[in-house]
């Protein structure tokens, strides 16, 4: 029996939203991230996060979108993007 590290359990959230990214993908069948958009509950159902913090983002640059009248899409390029320029190496290689 190992210990339990709250990291772990961090992992296994972002394993889980990854893998519902990639049922989502293969939903779509497109193979360009550029081709790929999500509408908003989508997006928040990707990221775990609320409206507001999707509002935040917008406003403040830190993820693209499109508005078609009252209807927002988020490209998926654009999420990587987001994940990536926030992507932090764990500490010794762990």
């Amino acid at each position: 029996m190992g210990f339990y590290h709250p990291l772990d359990e961090k992992l296994e959230q972002i394993d889980d939203r990854l893998s519902e990214l990639t049922l989502m993908l293969k939903d779509k069948q497109r193979s360009n991230p550029e081709q790929v958009f999500f509408d908003t509950q989508e997006f928040l159902q990707i990221m775990n996060v609320s409206k507001r913090t999707a509002q935040y983002w917008r406003d403040s640059g830190l993820i693209g979108y499109c508005q078609i009248g009252y209807k927002i899409y988020y490209r998926l390029s654009d999420i990587l993007q987001l994940l990536d320029q926030n992507f932090k190496a764990p500490i010794n290689g762990k």
